[in-house]
Parts: C-alpha cells; structure tokens; sequence
C-alpha cells in the first residue's frame, strides 16, 4: 500500500526541467556571461595567507580557461581522457577544472591533503593523462609519481603553477601552467558534448579502503538548480558574493562554492590558508560577501572564540550549512547573536545537495528540511519498493530521471548496478517524514545502530548531546558485547573548562530520550578518527581512544 507524503504548507511551485541534448559545465560556468553586462565583473576572489589576494572576471576566466582546452588539444588528449587537479584554492583551480570540460575531458578533482601515494592510486585508478599541482606539491610528490609510472602508462604530462618555469624532465613532460598557457594563440570551439557525456570524476571513501570514483555528466549542473532557489535563495536584484570556507577537491564545494554560482553570474570567494574563525569574518567584511556557506565546525568556532554579532557583518543575508548535521544549539545561539538563519542541506557525493532548509518554509531544528522541487525523492521500503508511512524510516530513492544522479562508479560496475537498479538510485540514507513533511534524516543504513530490537539513528541522540552546554562534539555508535547483543554508546569531546563526568551525561541522555535510545555506555574523547575532508569515520571508534567511561 502507497502511503502520502503530508504538505500541510502551501505547495512549492512544480519544477519543470529542461535539459537540452547538448551541454558543457566548462562553458556554461565560464562563458555565460559574457556579452552581459556582468562581463567585466569579478568572477572570483582569492585570499591567500601567503600570496595575498587575486581576482579574475567573467571575461578573463572564459579566455584562460578556452586557453587550458587548447592547451590538451595541442598534447593530443582526446574526448573522455582525464585530468588530475590537485590543487590548493586559487584561480588556476576553476582555470583547470572548467578548462577541462570545455575541451571535453574529464576533471578528477582531489584533495591537497592527500599524501604523495595517495595521488599515485588516483592517476592509476582514473587512468589519468595529465595532472595539475601546484610547485611545492609537485616538489613533494614527483619521486612518488615517478616511481609508480609502471602503473600510470596514461600519465604523460605535468602542469605545475606558482611558477614561471620548470626544469625538462627525462621521464615526463613537466611545464609551468603559467608559461605554456602564454604560448597559446589559435582557439578551437568549445567540445561539444551531450548533457549526458561525463564530465568529472569525485572521488570519495570506499568501503574497501580505497576510494570510490563517482562520475558525473555535464547535466549535473543543471540537476542542482533548484538548490539555487531552494537553498541559496539568490538575490535577483543584485550580484550576490558567495563565500565558502571549503576546499574546491570536495563535491559540496565544488557545486554551492564554484561551479553553481559562476553558472549564475555570483561573484565567488574563497581562502587559502590556515582557518581561522575571525579570518572568516574578516573576510565576509573586506568583501562584502552576501552568503557564507560552511559547516557546523565553523559555525561552533565562531561562536566559541569570537564575539562577533550582527552588527559586524551588515552584507549578510544568510548562512549556509552542510557536510555534517547543524546542531540545535548551534542554530540557536547563531541566531541569538547574528539574528540570522543558518541554511542546512544534505546531499552527497553521487547526488549533490538536495535536501535543504530555505526562506520558503519555517526551520525545524534537527530536520534536514524538504526536497528542493524537481527531486521527486521517495522513502521506500527497499525490500518490497513500495512508499513507508508517516514516520516510517525508509531509504532515500531517487528516480533515475532525475538529472542530477551520478552516472556509475568508476570501473565499479558491481557496485553501481547495487545502488542503481528498479528506476531508483538507492542512496543507503534512511530518513522519515513528520506529519508536517518534514524530513529528518537518519543516516547510513550502516550507521543505523540495532539493540535489543530497536532501530536507533545515531544522529537523533548526537543532536541531544549536542545540545548539552559542556559538550563540544559527540558520535554515538553501537558497541558490540557479544554476539547479537549491541549497547548505544556515546563518545564526547567536551568543551575547555568543562566539569561534568560520564554518569552525568548518561543522566541527561535519561532525561531527553526515549529509554532504548539513551546510551548505555559514554566516553569521553579529545578527538575522533576522521577522513581527510574532516567527517567522522564511526567504524574506527573504539575504546582505545577514551579518556575516561561511565561506571554504568
């Protein structure tokens, strides 16, 4: 039996979508406002701790990154080939990346964090061709990729910035991208790529300890406009500045900080640097940004170690928050001192950010929001297919229609026929709907902890916890004793100063849960394992890392 999602609010407007046979990121992000009167305005603002400050216009950005796509053509790569972007936040970024997709290849995306070997398994795993860094990576890493060449056959050329030029080298074609972009005179047209042709390739945590390639296509782009109304709430009347305090390798940032508001003709921001809290309101002041997006660790450390309020930052009309769940504390104390809303959104690294909070409903802390109009998602049972009831926990399934699903996983062809199959992609995220529509997210099926019978979501009791004075982060997970009898535990790290013992945090979980979802078991922590992007890895906690445990 199909259950009914509730809308007790005035109903969002329908989403018609139009997706057109052909389509390029590259172009649609660096070209479209040219011959607009945005032309000459600043497409994006650098902040360097160490170079200082940069800037490019819309009409310059077009023109270096067509020089980029003729720089691939004249080393002979072809439709489909990758490139390898390892870069630190800067204007060769969007150069490379848009560039990239503008001559048809594929943009491989990555993290600066990542070490020299790392790097290595990306070029052999993409089968990459060429790959962008900056000079002191390369520096670091050129022994590394050097060595492992037996198994990059495809990696041939190496375009390094921060420098005018490079020393020849015997095993590869090493240039300064400064240099060989000035030796480019005769333009080629934009590729003309379908909307359906790949476009970049994110890589993202595999359960088998290596990284999963997740291909996008080039209607990606078009699949997270909603979010432009939905989340970002742009202004019409003005150019918005959007400042966003992430790294461009990460799929949230790469969408919300480069690719979805140059789309638009937003004026973009970022920082290279150190993070710092007051540096952020530093910067939103200097530039008169307009949106600042980041993730509940800014928000807390702002708050924490500034006493900044309304008043310091009057270009603001909102925040945005996403990557991690925005406690109730921290969304209460923000708008306490800034008077302002803070904007979350779920998403992940096959689909994006869809799920969002936004001007249009009012927020319910520790709700994720509602689906932007045009993802028509669905709770199902993923057993039987069929729709869960109000305040049933079922997984998000999203349609295959839907423009802004992945393509496959990078020569994981097991793995993609698991999550895409039935019409569906099958995220593994469970979430349920309130009787107001609402949607509250659950988490990963594996996150899922199941005691004494119960289904218990680590987020809901994280979200309490969160919420407690002392308490500065917390990861509940299930503790395994014995076989099939699995105790709630809660790890915490607490605030400077704190006083308060494991026993009192298991008294205040008694006091804001149901009975089976107060943990058992609290530890306290000074840190927990995490990924490089900073996300806590739940299957990694152990005991090992407690500083001290509750006696009951």
């Amino acid at each position: 039996m199909m259950h009914k999602t509730l809308e007790p609010f005035q109903p969002f407007e329908q989403w018609e979508w139009q997706i057109p046979e052909f389509f390029n990121i590259g172009a649609a992000c660096a070209d479209s406002q040219l011959n607009t009167n945005l032309a000459d305005s600043l497409a994006m603002i650098v902040e360097d701790d160490t170079h200082g400050t940069d800037t490019i216009t819309f009409t310059a950005l077009s023109h270096q990154t067509n020089q980029f796509a003729q720089l691939l053509r004249n080393l002979n790569l072809s439709k489909g080939d990758r490139v390898l972007v390892r870069l630190p936040n800067s204007l060769a970024y969007p150069i490379a990346f848009l560039g990239t997709m503008k001559m048809g290849a594929i943009a491989v995306p990555t993290s600066t964090l990542l070490t020299a070997e790392e790097v290595a398994y990306l070029a052999k795993d993409s089968g990459a061709s060429v790959l962008v860094t900056d000079a002191t990576a390369w520096n670091a890493m050129s022994a590394q990729i050097k060595q492992n060449l037996q198994d990059t056959p495809n990696l041939k050329h190496i375009f390094v910035t921060e420098v005018d030029a490079i020393e020849a080298d015997d095993t590869l074609n090493v240039l300064s991208l400064k240099a060989a972009l000035e030796t480019v005179t005769d333009i080629e047209p934009v590729a003309k790529t379908l909307a359906d042709d790949p476009a970049y390739l994110v890589y993202t945590s595999g359960t088998t300890g290596y990284p999963k390639g997740v291909l996008h296509a080039h209607r990606a782009l078009l699949g997270r406009q909603p979010a432009a109304k939905y989340w970002f709430n742009y202004a019409t009347d003005t150019q918005d500045r959007i400042m966003h305090s992430g790294k461009f390798n990460w799929t949230y940032v790469l969408g919300s900080g480069l690719m979805d508001p140059l789309y638009l003709g937003k004026t973009v921001i970022v920082h290279e640097g150190k993070n710092d809290a007051q540096k952020w309101l530093d910067l939103i002041q200097k530039h008169a940004a307009t949106i600042f997006i980041g993730v509940p660790t800014i928000y807390r450390q702002i708050l924490q170690k500034t006493t900044a309020a309304k008043q310091d930052l009057p270009s603001i009309r909102h925040f945005m928050s996403a990557g991690e769940h925005l406690s109730d504390e921290v969304l209460n104390q923000w708008e306490a001192r800034f008077e302002l809303d803070i904007y979350e959104a779920v998403g992940m690294s096959e689909f994006s950010y869809y799920l969002s909070q936004s001007v249009y409903r009012p927020i319910r802390a520790g709700s994720a929001g509602f689906a932007q109009p045009g993802h028509a998602i669905k709770l199902l049972d993923p057993e039987i297919l069929t729709e869960v009831p109000i305040g049933g926990e079922g997984m998000i399934s999203i349609p295959l229609s839907d423009p802004g699903v992945f393509l496959r996983y990078w020569n994981l062809d097991t793995e993609t026929e698991k999550y895409k199959h039935d019409g569906y992609f099958f995220t593994g995220d469970y979430a349920k709907y309130d009787a107001d529509g609402y949607i509250w997210f659950l988490g990963r099926k594996d996150d899922i902890i199941k005691s004494f019978g119960y289904r218990v979501s680590p987020y809901e009791i994280e979200r309490v916890y969160k919420g407690h004075p002392d308490v500065a982060d917390c990861a509940a997970i299930g503790e395994e004793l014995e076989k099939d009898k699995v105790l709630v535990a809660c790890y915490t790290i607490l605030k400077p100063n704190a006083t308060i013992t494991p026993n009192d945090l298991i008294a205040f979980g008694k006091a804001h849960l149901a009975a089976y979802k107060v943990p058992k078991v609290v530890y306290f922590a000074n840190d927990f394992p995490r990924t490089k992007n900073g996300k806590i890895l739940r299957k990694d906690i152990t005991p090992t890392i407690a500083t001290a445990k509750s006696s009951r």
